[in-house]
């Protein structure tokens, strides 16, 4: 064990992980496709369960990639949170940014494509300043990513951005949930941090504070700690693991934002446990299983590393794609399709076009910024080290 954990340290990155973040933004696009050509298949049709997939791999790879350089960028130092907060703001405001303003830009005429969807297929309209919102407030709530926090801010724009503003607060508290394993262990900070949750959740019935979508850390963090403790069984002996999968599988069963029932409670446990098995892979090859096995090395080959690459991109581009052309399919043909004819097309008119948009958008807009945010870390750690050198001698 020692000897396999010295050399997943030194490495960087779990190639299977790129084909999970690949499959998470194309069953939130599948999904997405289906609530609104009214064709439904249970559980891909659910977008939310690949959201979910997305927090539980963003706990894991926070905790995984962040433990790699302990040594030279150690928690306990306040500009090792900077440095961390300024790569994170950069992976994903410069794109974000983009779209929110064209989003903003497209609002009247994406609603109208709206009233479409939802008068064909007999729903209630979406509100109007979900997509109509133009003010300063909303869009200064937006560049600060403060919106989450909000209930009446938290669902404001065409894009599917609410999950970003939650993604923003647990990058916001990582740092200090890092300190607080440091203090404790690993199970015992996931308890303290879920009861945590799970106690201003209570607070928020009490008090009657609804949000529309769980933009709020505490109505998803459950699902981010199931993803650092997997991240823990890297340097876990092998009965502990267990320990550490058991508790993630408790926390998954934990009632979340949005609708629950018994078969999104199931597909969160089968998500944990599939995600374990690919750890365990990673870890223990010679133990894994053959399906273990034969999935990773599947969601470990060119596709599913290019799609994981363009996921962010496809997860905020994809609605804005999506609207016009159902809303165009249910205006040409309506009745005339079937419902799962009316999803095929949509599918394969959006799905490449968005994998384009996609790949565009990454080079020309992801690419850059990431490396904007390499070049102020750089220059931060320039700046920071004679500071640094010179308490050291001092003290």
């Amino acid at each position: 064990m020692a000897s396999y954990e010295t050399s997943i340290i030194k490495s960087s990155r779990i190639e299977c992980l790129d084909g999970l973040r690949a499959l998470a933004a194309i069953w939130v696009l599948v999904g997405h496709c289906m609530l609104l050509t009214g064709w439904q298949i249970p559980i891909v049709g659910e977008p939310d369960l690949g959201v979910d997939l997305f927090i539980m791999l963003s706990g894991f790879l926070m905790v995984f990639h962040y433990q790699l350089p302990q040594e030279k960028e150690p928690w306990q130092r306040p500009e090792t949170w900077l440095k961390f907060w300024t790569r994170r703001y950069f992976r994903i405001a410069p794109l974000f940014y983009v779209m929110l303003f064209l989003a903003l830009a497209l609002g009247p005429y994406l609603y109208d494509c709206r009233i479409i969807i939802d008068d064909f297929l007999s729903r209630s309209h979406q509100a109007p300043e979900r997509y109509l919102d133009g003010s300063l407030k909303n869009i200064v709530a937006h560049l600060t990513f403060l919106f989450g926090l909000v209930p009446n801010l938290a669902y404001r724009t065409p894009l599917p951005d609410w999950s970003l503003g939650l993604e923003m607060q647990f990058y916001a508290v990582f740092p200090a949930v890092m300190l607080l394993v440091r203090r404790l262990d690993g199970m015992r900070s996931a308890l303290v941090v879920a009861a945590a949750g799970c106690v201003i959740v209570f607070a928020m019935r009490l008090l009657s504070i609804h949000f529309p979508m769980p933009s709020f850390l505490p109505l998803k963090i459950q699902i981010f700690l199931c993803g650092m403790l997997l991240a823990g069984v890297v340097h876990q002996s092998q009965p502990r693991s267990i320990l550490y999968l058991a508790l993630a599988l408790l926390l998954a069963a934990l009632p979340s934002g949005g609708d629950q029932g018994l078969g999104k409670l199931l597909v969160r446990e089968a998500l944990v446990a599939g995600f374990f098995a690919l750890v365990l892979y990673r870890m223990l090859p010679g133990r894994a299983g053959t399906l273990a096995r034969a999935i990773a090395v599947t969601l470990s080959n060119r596709f599913f590393h290019l799609m994981g690459e363009l996921s962010f991109s496809i997860y905020l581009i994809h609605l804005l794609v999506l609207q016009p052309v159902a809303a165009f399919v249910i205006s040409e043909f309506g009745h005339e399709l079937s419902a799962p004819l009316r999803f095929a097309i949509v599918v394969a008119v959006v799905l490449p076009t968005v994998t384009l948009l996609s790949w565009i958008t990454y080079t020309l807009i992801e690419v850059p910024g990431q490396k904007a945010g390499r070049f102020v870390v750089q220059r931060f750690g320039r700046k920071t080290a004679p500071v640094l050198e010179g308490i050291k001698r001092s003290a």
